[in-house]
């Protein structure tokens, strides 16, 4: 079969002839509409990600829309490694039907980002009964964005996004989020948690961002703390590590978790994703992206727009 192939960590993708996957119990074969080049798809490949397999070479891709043996449209994904969703042939184990109406490079693009941020909302709302203000640090991002847009679907009283993006702000915002300019100073983004205490934290950066946050959510004296925060740690662009103050633990009733592959239990996963299609169907979630040919794989495996670049067969 024809596929995207990555020969080493630090290697562009290929498009080339890679062996057919070989379906096991549970699999099912079918043939590629669109894959998404996400930020784990590239992690992955080069070996930095926790899900990395460190054998080459490998196919890319963790998700897919794909066309069935009887022509139905599926978004699947959970190949196993060395193939992935970035070639004419996979076999997985799962495929949820497409809305009807849906754009499936849409779907195929917007899928991986969105459902970072969707799960932990739909979490959060069914545990608490609502959103409340949601942050959203690293907001200008497609990952971001999508979660600003879900969150303001979901019903959240009010939304704070967080970014360093002048252009995009003023896009969400249009939206009907808040905006907070991130990367000067730490002011913007403490004036805004001042101003409404955030009930969930969606933190796509991590690093010295977190940091100003942990900050900015500190608080003094004794009395009893009347906010529940929830708060998510889902990407790392600006840093891997970030020192959390013990006294942020203690004099707040704040709970941190992550969110991505191995956090999430697979048949709760599995029940959510078709609600986020529906966003995406229906133009809630606005999901841009660019269409490359296999055959320029290396081309899209560099693309830099504000979309998401997505593979479809030559």
């Amino acid at each position: 079969m024809r596929a995207a192939v990555v020969t080493t960590p630090d290697s562009l993708p290929t498009a080339t002839d890679f062996p057919d996957p070989e379906p096991q119990q549970g699999e099912e074969l079918m043939t590629l509409v669109g894959a998404g080049i996400h930020q784990v798809v590239r992690s992955i490949a080069s070996g930095r990600h926790y899900g990395s397999t460190d054998r080459y070479p490998l196919v890319p891709g963790v998700d897919a829309v794909a066309r069935r043996a009887d022509g139905t449209l599926v978004y699947t994904g959970f190949a196993r490694a060395p193939w992935g969703t970035m070639a004419t042939s996979m076999a997985t184990p799962f495929g949820l039907p497409l809305p009807s109406g849906a754009d499936p490079l849409a779907i195929a693009a917007g899928m991986n980002p969105a459902m970072s941020g969707y799960l932990p909302l739909v979490d959060h709302r069914e545990t608490h009964g609502e959103l409340g203000t949601v942050l959203v640090l690293g907001a200008t991002g497609m990952a971001g964005r999508a979660a600003v847009q879900s969150a303001l679907a979901l019903g959240a009283s009010s939304v704070i996004a967080a970014g360093r993006d002048e252009q995009s702000l003023a896009e969400l915002t249009s939206l009907g989020a808040r905006p907070a300019a991130i990367g000067h100073s730490p002011e913007p983004l403490a004036a805004e948690i001042a101003r409404s205490t955030p009930s969930l934290v969606l933190d796509y950066v991590w690093g010295p961002v977190a940091e100003a946050t942990f900050a900015a959510l500190g608080r003094r004296g004794l009395g009893d703390d009347a906010a529940q925060i929830s708060y998510v740690q889902i990407g790392s662009l600006a840093g891997t590590d970030a020192p959390l103050p013990a006294s942020l633990l203690r004099s707040r009733r704040i709970t941190l978790s992550g969110s991505g592959a191995g956090s999430v239990d697979t048949q709760q996963l599995m029940a959510r994703l078709p609600g986020l299609m529906d966003l995406i169907a229906d133009g809630t979630l606005q999901i841009p992206f660019t269409a490359y040919p296999l055959a320029r794989v290396a081309e899209a495996w560099q693309h830099a727009g504000r979309g998401r670049a997505v593979v479809v067969p030559d």
